[in-house]
């Protein structure tokens, strides 16, 4: 089967190299990027698009998605903020149409297993703080992935410890807290996508840790989305999902 692809957000940092995948997969004929302030509506009539791929931006990807799902056209989307309300919503919506769509927070093969090992991990470490690390360009934090970890972890583990009282001294130190478990993210310049997971018990502590130094790292995840997306309607969350279908 040949995918034809159409790439939103094709000039950003994501974007190029999704375009570049693309262009040199063999089973894929890339038909049009599409940028800022073009018609999403006229550009699909255009490119007749089989897979939509969406690295935008949180402000936008929700009219993106519903106009990809009006038009019957399965997607495949990176970008992140979306809220457990609009994956419900979106869920819903793209099973009506009978398409399928794939939200993802990362497409890294070795993330997956990094947040595998986290979850698996959990029911043994009920004590954990995630530490993700990004470049001084992403907009949202959390991280998706940060996101998508504590929950596979605070559903593992069951039970979480009982909270212990703390004083901050500076407000929002211990980081942000997701089903229990604190969240700290790190923003500079020099950074792709990186996180840690900590786990500690009395006298030991375990760190699963996952560093994406390209965004090339992402691409094998992307494309293989793009070959399966076709296979399910409704939508799928994370890409574990696809590496992992017997969890």
């Amino acid at each position: 089967m040949r995918h034809r692809v159409l790439v939103l957000g094709s000039t950003g940092r994501m974007g190029r190299e999704v375009v570049q995948a693309v262009s040199e997969a063999p089973d894929m004929d890339l038909v049009g990027g599409f940028r800022r302030g073009d018609d999403l509506d006229a550009t699909i009539a255009r490119t007749q698009p089989t897979v939509l791929v969406d690295f935008t931006s949180p402000q936008a990807v929700l009219d993106h998605i519903y106009t990809g799902i009006r038009h019957g056209v399965p997607m495949v989307v990176g970008t992140t903020g979306l809220s457990r309300s609009d994956l419900d919503d979106i869920d819903r919506a793209a099973r009506e149409r009978g398409i399928g769509i794939l939200v993802a927070p990362n497409f890294s093969l070795g993330a997956i297993v990094m947040m595998k090992c986290a979850e698996l991990a959990a029911r043994h470490f009920p004590h954990v703080e995630i530490i993700e690390l990004h470049h001084d360009g992403k907009k949202d934090a959390p991280s998706g992935t940060a996101i998508r970890t504590a929950e596979l972890i605070a559903k593992a583990r069951g039970q979480a410890p009982a909270p212990t009282e703390e004083l901050e001294l500076i407000n929002g130190a211990r980081g942000g807290a997701h089903e229990g478990i604190r969240i700290h993210s790190v923003r500079l310049p020099g950074l792709v996508a990186h996180q840690e997971v900590i786990m500690g018990l009395p006298g030991q502590t375990l760190r699963i840790r996952h560093d994406s130094m390209d965004r090339r790292s992402f691409m094998p995840g992307v494309l293989l989305g793009i070959r399966q997306v076709h296979t399910w309607q409704g939508l799928v969350y994370g890409l574990e999902r696809l590496l992992f279908p017997e969890s």
